[in-house]
């Protein structure tokens, strides 16, 4: 029989998440295993093989395995890095440390910063662009070439040549790559221009930078899985999720290895996408809560927020596009604790997953956000190894004592500052660009997100709470439902007024034809294959950009000006008639799209009742003890009608109904949960 299934793997810090989903029947296998950190014990790639075989699913029946890696986002945030170096303008050794003359921290003299190749790793040599692109001084190949030699020499296994103003002409890197194919002991080689044809040396001088030092280690490891993969009877491409929430090719994903980097966050926001479009709700804030960290995203109009300004940590602008994900330290596993001042603080610290929070029984001995649901009743003890007297006098001596509050008291002053922190966050992704939350859902994923979900969305006047049929293992079905996608960048920073627009037109259709060409040649099936195009836009004189939708690849020079002033007026409600636009960057997105997946099997029709039967109650804390009602969800009609305090467990997480709060349920299995407002 032909291969039919397609398979999402998604490599968490704690686990690893397989989906498989049958496109004819929707039928659905799921498997969760731990991710394998260990070198030794095969790496990531043993945890996505440990699944592959926990499923019992022949390799030979998967027509396809998207995989969702953290491998390149670790390398970055771990500073575990192949040694790299770079080759720059004389004069510009220093960009990547110099930066913005920003401080890692807003206040005082303190703080570190480690830039990704370090300075003895840098070198010159004596070349000139001049902005548009004139050369002012002839690159002098000898220097190079004996700076590549020098660098080898070193250890280097990744070479970043990386000159000034190389986006507005890039000969010279064309030729010092050349050059340096010939000697360079490895093909790791990347030239700034050509990931990013942007201006602005430093973004460019980091992305490019990133991508060197990750390049290795992210072949390397694409590689072992592949074989593995293919050693097992799996005989078609694996495809990698992008950070941008589209896929590529294994064989070209270290290429452009930079554009991983956020893969596992993209593939949540991607399943978001495709829950919220067949449950009917195209507005969503996605909100999902893991063990160490809380990630925020906002979707209008069914389409996934992408943005090539993205900054994944302090002094680490990397600039290609990526989905827009906002990050706060409050996960399950974040630690509470009294600060010298007396202030009640929660994370951004976590128990990780060894010892873990206090109620995994394993030792750990900082309250959490985790320990502090327990202690509330909205997790069961009997699921944990929690013995909650101990947990109760923990929490009354660092907590309770220091505030004068009651152990429960102190769980509930927990939960409420953790919320806030995410609610912060949700207003980041919403309020600061423009929208209003009242117009939006909250789409609930990660293993603690449907906990908080009803008292976050009551806080921020949300009507909705969109829960998904698997909220632990949504990042994996991201991988199942995700389109094919190809972003493109190239800089002018020209007047409009001064700007040729046939050379605007070229360049969007040049974009298009690149980004159509590379998405046909991924061999995939699809319904179709869409373009979005769009301008960075400013006026002369303004730092920050303003992206600005285009209708087609030939605009006119009125119809850019028309449409600038209208998102700045929309955005900041002012009209500037006297200054002059600019014209920096033309964007082009080419999206092939991937047929619709039937989602309704991820909770199996077998195992639902007639009726919504509690399998018990429980005492559970809302400003007081309510006797609480506990369903499984796997049993739940998909006729459902609920009215809060409800709790609802499932293999995966639990879902947490405030008092007054109306849940139903969709044809898919997703719970919708309407939240009174105060």
């Amino acid at each position: 029989m032909a291969a039919t299934l397609i398979a999402g793997a998604d490599v968490g810090g704690t686990f690893t998440d397989l989906v498989i989903l049958n496109p004819a029947t929707g039928e659905v296998r799921l498997a969760k295993t731990p991710t394998t950190l260990d070198p030794n014990a095969g790496g990531q790639a043993a945890g996505v093989l440990s699944a592959l075989d926990k499923s019992q699913t022949p390799l030979s029946d998967l027509a396809l395995i998207v995989h969702g890696t953290t491998t390149t986002t670790n390398a970055v945030l771990e500073r575990k890095l192949a040694k790299t170096g770079l080759i720059t303008t004389r004069g510009f050794r220093d960009i990547l440390e110099l930066g913005r003359r920003t401080r890692p921290n807003a206040y005082g003299m303190t703080g570190q910063f480690m830039p990704i190749i370090p300075r003895d790793l840098r070198l010159e040599v004596s070349e000139r662009m001049d902005a548009k692109g004139r050369v002012l001084t002839a690159l002098d190949e000898d220097e190079f070439c004996q700076n590549v030699t020098k660098l080898a020499e070193m250890g280097c296994e990744s070479l970043v040549i990386h000159f000034l103003h190389a986006y507005a002409n890039p000969a010279h890197e064309l030729r010092a790559a050349e050059l340096a194919t010939q000697i360079w002991p490895t093909r790791y080689i990347t030239c700034g221009h050509a990931l990013l044809s942007e201006s602005r040396e430093f973004e460019r001088g980091v992305t490019a930078a990133v991508n060197a030092s990750v390049q290795p280690l992210l072949e390397r490891y694409i590689q072992s899985l592949a074989t593995a993969l293919e050693t097992k009877g799996y005989q078609n491409d694996l495809l990698v999720m992008n950070g941008n929430g589209g896929m590529v090719p294994a064989s070209q994903v270290s290429a452009e290895a930079v554009k991983t980097v956020m893969s596992g966050p993209a593939s949540g926001v991607m399943a978001a996408v495709a829950t919220g479009r067949r449950a009917g709700i195209s507005n969503l804030i996605t909100y999902d809560m893991g063990g160490t960290s809380t990630d925020v995203a906002l979707i209008k109009n069914a389409r996934a927020p992408v943005s090539n300004e993205i900054e994944v940590e302090y002094a680490m602008p990397i600039h290609v596009p990526m989905v827009d994900v906002r990050t706060v330290g409050a996960g399950g596993g974040s630690i509470a604790r009294v600060d010298a001042g007396g202030m009640l603080r929660v994370g951004p610290h976590s128990a990780g997953s060894v010892p873990g929070p206090i109620c995994y029984g394993n030792g750990g001995t900082e309250p959490t956000i985790s320990d502090a649901n327990l202690l509330l009743g909205r997790l069961p003890a009997t699921r944990f190894g929690a013995d909650e007297s101990e947990l109760s006098a923990i929490f009354e001596t660092k907590i309770g004592k220091p505030l004068g509050l009651s152990p429960h008291a102190a769980a509930e002053a927990v939960i409420r500052i953790a919320n806030t922190h995410m609610a912060g966050a949700i207003r980041m992704v919403s309020l600061s660009l423009g929208a209003d939350p009242r117009d939006y859902a909250l789409f609930a994923f990660g293993g603690a997100g449907p906990l908080h979900a009803t008292a976050l969305a009551a806080e921020l006047g949300i009507p909705r709470v969109l829960v998904p049929a698997r909220p632990g293992m949504t990042n994996a079905l991201g991988c199942v439902v995700a389109d094919l996608r190809h972003d493109s960048v190239r800089t002018l920073n020209r007047p409009l007024d001064s700007v040729d627009i046939a050379d605007v037109h070229n360049i969007l259709a040049n974009q298009i034809a690149t980004g159509t060409n590379r998405i046909k040649a991924a061999g995939i099936n699809l319904t179709q294959i869409q373009t979005e195009l769009s301008a960075d836009m400013q006026f002369i004189g303004q730092t920050h950009l303003l992206r600005v939708p285009l209708p087609n690849a030939t605009p006119t020079r009125k119809d850019l000006q028309h449409r600038f002033e209208a998102a700045y007026h929309a955005r900041f409600r002012v009209n500037l008639p006297t200054i002059r636009a600019n014209l920096v960057n033309l964007n082009t997105s080419v999206i092939g799209q991937r047929p619709e997946m039937d989602l309704s099997r991820l909770i199996d029709p077998a195992g639902r009742h007639v009726t919504a039967k509690p399998h018990s109650t429980r005492k559970v804390w809302f400003n007081g003890w309510h006797d609480t009602p506990i369903y499984w969800r796997d049993h739940l009609p998909l006729d459902l009608h609920l009215i809060g305090p409800a709790l609802i467990e499932q293999m995966d997480t639990t879902t947490l109904v405030h008092p007054g709060c109306t849940v139903t349920s969709d044809s898919d299995g997703n719970l919708i949960i309407t939240v009174p407002h105060v």
